[in-house]
């Protein structure tokens, strides 16, 4: 698509544009985003405020151009593009444009593709669909995840799932799944048996939430069910902390965003997709360079002492430190004093942190 969008940019830059909204809103239907990144979407390409509002299902969404939600504003103007989300209704999508769209522009085409993804979300969200418990019913979940939804509405989810509003759940991310949530029953946050985020690569299936379905999870905090919203943000960071587990990507397959700390800080310097910083391109190259060495550095990364790390990779301390000897020249700096461990650990977890989310 983007190859195609490029092509016709070269013959036509209003044809190319259109067929990038396409593919952006397509995108963001396939990954089951939710009603405010729709509109977010929408204002950002269009470069004005948007909003969505649905009085029958309780749906008030306003972004700005820039991104950030807003609260209230005026009465549609005189320039506002706007369409209904069903054929002879009442307008329910607005762009809130200054003046009139100049030639060339694609604000039609963000409106059209907004509406159709917005009724596709809400047709998803909003309708009835029968009790299977907590997790089981992928339309409550998402409205109970969906911080743009009523308080109303929310409840009435939890209640089809099973969740009273007294009760403490947790919000499931797994990689390639829908979203999930769990209950937690007793004064526990975490199952025992599951891993840490910057635990070493002892991994099982035991402990790991039923939602996840043995897939790399992030795990967000137990809240009351109101507050699941912010359970299913940390959930998602969480989940670019995991790794797969194995030689090539060693770490825990399972993280719970309670663990993070001020990692968190982390994710939000280091975007999925974004340029490498430099010491995770040496981390990459020392990886190619020897089949051994991900799995070293990770363990030597994170356990207590080189001699544990040796025993947990079942190799002899000597042949650990020649492990290391070469891996520090492919490095370009020392990972057996402190600070190069530190610096191992976080060009470690930026790895992760730098490829394809495999968001849900």
């Amino acid at each position: 698509m983007k190859e195609l969008a490029g092509r016709l940019a070269a013959l036509d830059p209003d044809a190319g544009a259109a067929l990038q909204v396409i593919a952006y809103f397509d995108r963001l239907v396939e990954g089951r985003a939710g009603l405010e990144a729709l509109v977010r979407g929408a204002a950002v390409l269009s470069g004005c405020p948007a909003r969505l509002v649905d009085e029958e299902r309780g749906v008030r969404i306003r972004v700005g151009a820039d991104g950030v939600r807003l609260d209230g504003g005026a009465p549609p103007g005189p320039h506002w593009m706007s369409a209904p989300l069903e054929p002879g209704g009442v307008p329910a999508v607005w762009l809130e444009l200054a003046g009139p769209p100049g030639p060339g522009e694609v604000h039609s085409m963000v409106v059209e593709r907004l509406t159709a993804a917005a009724r596709v979300v809400l047709d998803r969200t909003r309708g009835r669909a029968p009790v299977q418990g907590p997790g089981g019913d992928p339309a409550s979940v998402e409205v109970l995840l969906d911080a743009s939804a009523p308080a109303h509405a929310r409840r009435r989810a939890a209640g089809r799932l099973g969740l009273g509003n007294t009760a403490l759940a947790r919000a499931v991310a797994a990689a390639g799944a829908p979203p999930a949530v769990e209950a937690v029953t007793g004064p526990e946050a975490r199952p025992a048996g599951a891993c840490r985020a910057s635990g070493a690569p002892r991994l099982s299936g035991a402990g790991r939430p039923a939602a996840a379905g043995g897939r790399r999870a992030g795990i967000g905090p137990a809240v009351p069910v109101l507050g699941l919203p912010a359970s299913w943000a940390a959930a998602r960071v969480a989940l670019r902390f995991t790794a797969e587990g194995d030689e090539r990507d060693p770490g825990p397959r399972t993280v719970y965003a309670d663990d993070l700390g001020s990692l968190v800080l982390l994710a939000g310097a280091v975007g999925a997709g974004a340029e490498p910083v430099p010491d995770v391109r040496a981390l990459e190259r020392a990886v190619a360079a020897a089949p051994w060495a991900a799995l070293t550095l990770h363990t030597v990364a994170f356990a207590p002492s080189l001699r544990a790390a040796a025993t947990e990779l079942t190799v002899h301390h000597s042949t650990l430190q020649d492990r290391l000897a070469q891996a520090e020249q492919w490095l370009g700096w020392p990972v057996r004093d402190p600070y190069g461990r530190l610096r191992l650990q976080l060009a470690l977890l930026a790895r992760r942190l730098h490829r394809a989310p495999g968001l849900p």
